[in-house]
């Protein structure tokens, strides 16, 4: 009995002082209905959900950085932003889909998220993928998503057709722009 209750109480500390492992989701994916207030950059979005905005990362994928601190805007980042506003524009109505193999927030409290169009379901990180705008990503120790493979598939398509920065930055996301 005394090792369940100090069981419950260092849980109820750790709790408490904000102590704990990277957040999961458990069980089925989750899903919640938000609209887009604005798109930040190529795989980041800020939306209105539950009468606050969160920022959210997509998960799976990475596009060139237009706003980190302190770095050079790399290649082809403004397009990969201009696409994903183009999917994603202010007001439009998503799914916020979150995938249980996945941490619920990356390193700088984003919310890790697939971002899907309501009406058609269009999941907007296999777009940017799709166009070349996007690279599939792996957050280190979460391992692969569920939706990685069909994301590899839709790089090599846009790698061989040379679009986005497969074409405009020879593939090199990350290169100063």
């Amino acid at each position: 009995m005394l090792r369940l209750v100090g069981a419950v109480l260092v849980s109820v500390v750790a709790a408490a002082t904000g102590c704990s492992t990277p957040e999961r989701e458990s069980g089925e994916a989750r899903e919640r209905a938000a609209r887009v207030a604005h798109v930040a950059d190529g795989d980041t979005v800020v939306v209105s959900v539950g009468g606050s905005q969160r920022t959210v990362r997509l998960i799976g994928v990475d596009s060139p950085e237009s706003v980190r601190p302190g770095t050079p805007v790399e290649c082809g980042a403004p397009r990969a932003s201009e696409s994903l506003e183009r999917l994603l524009g202010e007001g439009a109505r998503v799914r916020l889909v979150a995938d249980p193999s996945q941490d619920r927030r990356d390193r700088y409290g984003r919310l890790l998220r697939y971002v899907e169009l309501e009406r058609s379901g269009t999941d907007a990180g296999a777009v940017q993928v799709r166009r070349g705008w996007a690279d599939v990503y792996v957050y280190g120790p979460s391992g692969p998503a569920r939706r990685t493979d069909a994301y590899e598939r839709a790089r090599e398509r846009a790698e061989g057709r040379g679009a986005g920065v497969f074409g405009a930055c020879d593939g090199d996301f990350h290169s100063a722009g």
